[in-house]
């Protein structure tokens, strides 16, 4: 039911905002924690509360906030109105810019910007980074201006779209435009620093970026070309390869659901320089199809795998099973009873599947081609391993940044280029899918059975999607074996000192003893990729319920904003962190929170797609029967939406989970000697030759992501849709 207390939620965010002024140290203190501060915090120490800080430390901007509170506490004594809004708006507004203006303007030397020292004079005090008591305070504030617009009337007056709109897009903006804007901004300036539009064409109207030589007759295509040729490719490849598999999986034979659903997801548990590892053993000059052609038909090796084939597949073989994720939501979604109803028209079953079955999962296959595009051109991993003399816009935008010449500027102009493309195929996704209805599932009941595929169809999907797994069975063979082999290509003895390396154990004078060089790294990794996954699945989740059931301006600046962070190439996105969190009001550097945030960001899109396609499969009268039975919105979402979303939200925790654990661009400039993650420490592994190891450490991961999958999807557990299954009789069903 609704809540009694309509003021409820007021009064609940002014006592958060004054428990951050009065019990939290206001800053965050360096290698020290929040909690260890909190003794400091009614004293005159750096970990002081904010009223201490601006009474005895000289911080009078820090009133703005209290001010803020106070504005907001003589609206929530009124009733629920128009009045009460402006208050509530005002109030959280004043407090909230306030102390953003304040700390952006106000860092560790006094004014953040040279100019305000000549306008102004120089501060006799400074500022550390926002700690926790800050951030409540600010989050507070936030929340009631965002409430006092419900009470105005937009967000059709509901308190909770309305914190859920301007929270999101807070975060949106703070952790990817504010950093990305940081990074591409070094675009339009030149080698003195001074704006000029003249330098940012420059850097990107060259033969390098657009040549056309490949379509002239010669052997090279500019990078842009390349990278979007490449892109369209592996998007279509991925959203078809992805289809067939989860066809395969929800309407095929049951005894391929199992053995399919985790060979499919092999590929997305591993580092993607482990996958270009074992495709160059199997394609490369020295790899055994190699040899097998020059023995059996006198074929001479060569490179042949280098290049856009050879990154072709290696982006097909990691991005299939992003598609296959979200499209076995959709597929299972379709309702069975439509497609009884084509059949009782008289229509076969291939002809349902093509005028019914494939019509209901289109924005699966939009959204997943979407996805498949942003990660190919995001991906910087395959490209490095097997591109050869093959670049694309991401290899060029890394070797920009982590080369000698350092050319921030050129780095940024670059990906200014892959952001108009992610852009150009996010409006022809929109365009493709206009306001066109999917529902499928929908209030009513549907114990029908899901149509069993066309025999044409079923045929055709195991011609590909075997002879896929089989090829995904193979490379990981390889990948496992060279962990346990002395020295691949030299030495294949079997041996254990791999893990032993790795992960060994000893048992010591004080106890177990942790021995092994890698348990320091795998720790760290495993805490902050369990941190994020669920954060990431619940925000991803969040905006795709506010996108597909509430309408309000801005709504797609606010779509795009949400996959901003897949349109630029994962190291960009480390450096801008760098960039932006380095100084305050967010001193995150160094620290596990900005690899958490990062993780976070990184990996939002796909909780975005995936719920945004569950979404539009859901008929609204759900809603809207909750709704009228006085329940609230957030009731709504959780214990009526939220249940059925089971694949989509499985789908959110799987990917956050295991991309966290192998990403390597988005962090490799983030990590320290305290947060090493398991992919630094098997690049540096790989970096000293040590194969064995690395590959040692890759199958340790492989197996424990394997476990987190298989436990995710126990702990969510299978949306439950009452449909019957073959052979169970409908009578069985209703007394179920």
């Amino acid at each position: 039911m609704q809540s009694r207390h309509p003021n409820a939620p007021v009064w609940t965010c002014i006592a958060a905002g004054l428990l951050g002024y009065l019990a939290l140290p206001w800053y965050a203190i360096q290698d020290t924690g929040w909690y260890e501060a909190i003794p400091q915090v009614f004293g005159s120490a750096e970990g002081a509360n904010g009223v201490m800080q601006a009474l005895l430390q000289g911080r009078s901007w820090l009133w703005i906030g209290l001010v803020g509170l106070g504005i907001c506490a003589l609206g929530g004594l009124l009733q629920a109105g128009r009045t009460q809004g402006r208050l509530l708006l005002v109030g959280g507004a004043v407090g909230a810019i306030g102390l953003s203006l304040s700390g952006f303007l106000i860092g560790a030397r006094g004014w953040s910007l040279p100019f305000l020292n000549a306008q102004l004079g120089e501060l006799p005090v400074n500022q550390f980074g926002i700690g926790a008591g800050g951030f409540i305070a600010l989050s507070a504030l936030i929340l009631l201006a965002a409430f006092g617009l419900a009470r105005l009337g937009f967000f059709k007056g509901d308190l909770f779209v309305s914190g859920a709109v301007i929270g999101c897009g807070v975060l949106m903006a703070l952790f990817i435009a504010y950093p990305v804007s940081k990074a591409l901004g070094g675009a339009f300036l030149d080698e003195d620093g001074r704006a000029s539009v003249a330098a940012f064409l420059a850097r990107i109207g060259t033969e390098r970026v657009w040549g056309l030589g490949c379509l002239a007759g010669g052997v090279r295509c500019g990078v842009a070309w390349n990278t979007l040729v490449l892109a369209l490719l592996t998007a279509a490849g991925t959203t078809f390869l992805g289809t067939l598999m989860a066809l395969m999986a929800e309407r095929g034979s049951r005894r391929w659901q199992g053995p399919l659903r985790i060979l499919a997801l092999l590929p997305i548990i591993t580092p993607p320089f482990v996958v270009g590892l074992g495709l160059i053993l199997l394609f490369g000059r020295a790899g055994v199809v190699n040899q097998l052609l020059e023995s059996a038909f006198g074929i001479e090796p060569t490179r042949w795998f280098y290049g856009m084939p050879g990154v072709l597949v290696a982006q097909l073989f990691a991005f299939t099973p992003i598609a296959f994720m979200i499209m076995r939501g959709v597929v299972q979604g379709v309702s069975p009873s439509l497609e009884e109803a084509a059949q009782m028209l008289r229509a076969d079953r291939r002809r349902t599947f093509f005028t019914v079955t494939l019509p209901l999962i289109k924005p699966g296959l939009a959204n997943a081609f979407l996805v498949g595009f942003i990660e190919s051109i995001a991906d910087f991993g395959n490209p490095v391993v097997v591109g050869g003399q093959f670049s694309v816009l991401s290899t060029d935008i890394f070797f920009a940044i982590v080369g000698a010449q350092y050319d921030q500027g050129r780095a940024a102009s670059l990906a200014w280029v892959l952001t108009i493309f992610a852009l150009g195929v996010f409006a022809l996704q929109r365009a493709v899918l206009g306001k066109q209805s999917y529902t499928t599932v929908s209030g009513k009941g549907d114990a029908g059975i899901a149509m069993a595929l066309p025999d044409g169809v079923r045929r055709t999907i195991y011609c590909i999607a075997l002879p896929w797994i089989a090829f995904t069975v193979v490379v990981y063979l390889f990948a496992f074996a060279g962990g346990f082999v002395q020295t691949w290509g030299r030495d294949y003895t079997f041996t254990l000192n791999h893990f032993k390396t790795a992960f060994a154990l000893e048992w010591g004078q004080f106890g177990l003893v942790w021995a092994g060089t890698a348990w320091n790294s795998l720790i760290t990794t495993v805490k902050l990729a369990g941190i994020s996954a669920p954060l990431t699945a619940g925000l991803g989740l969040l905006i795709a319920w506010l996108l597909a059931r509430n309408e309000f301006k801005g709504q797609g600046a606010f779509e795009f904003a949400a996959l901003l962070a897949f349109a630029i190439p994962g190291t960009v996105l480390g450096v801008s962190y760098i960039l932006a969190f380095n100084v305050p009001p967010l001193e995150l550097t160094g620290t596990g929170l900005i690899i958490v945030l990062c993780f976070m960001f990184r990996n939002l899109p796909v909780g975005v797609r995936a719920g945004t396609a569950a979404f539009k499969q859901l008929d609204r009268s759900l809603d809207e029967a909750s709704l009228m039975l006085r329940a609230s919105t957030s009731q709504t979402l959780f214990k009526v939406v939220l249940p059925l979303l089971k694949p989509a939200l499985v789908a959110a925790l799987v990917y956050s989970f295991v991309r966290a654990m192998t990403t390597v661009s988005a962090v490799i400039f983030l990590v320290t000697a305290e947060n090493e993650l398991a992919t630094t420490y098997i690049i540096g592994r790989v970096g000293n030759g040590d194969y064995g190891v690395a590959l040692a450490y890759c199958t340790v991961l492989m197996i424990l992501m394997s476990v987190a999958i298989a436990a995710v999807q126990m702990l969510v557990g299978e949306r439950k849709l009452g449909r019957r299954r073959a052979g169970v009789p409908s009578i069985a069903v209703a007394a179920h």
